[in-house]
């Protein structure tokens, strides 16, 4: 096949990765009092979901029957 024989200057292409701009990007524009509150107020509400999901998956977690398990006499079942 056909094959150069000129060289190429890519110096070009190794001075992009030094260059940097001296044109800054526009400032991010700051968040207002609602916007904050209302992510403060997401993240609350999933905390709170976390917090109310191991409340009430620890008792379904446990292994084994329960020692606690109270048995009620009625007054009519003492025979008297």
């Amino acid at each position: 096949m056909f094959s150069r024989r000129e060289p190429v200057p890519f110096a070009f292409l190794a001075e992009t990765d030094r260059f940097r701009s001296n044109v800054a990007p526009p400032p991010r524009p700051r968040a207002s009092r609602s916007e904050i509150a209302g992510r403060a107020l997401i993240g609350l509400t999933i905390v709170a979901g976390f917090v109310g999901g191991l409340l009430f998956g620890m008792p379904a977690m446990e292994s084994g029957p329960r020692t606690t398990h109270q048995v009620q006499h009625s007054e009519a079942s003492d025979g008297r």
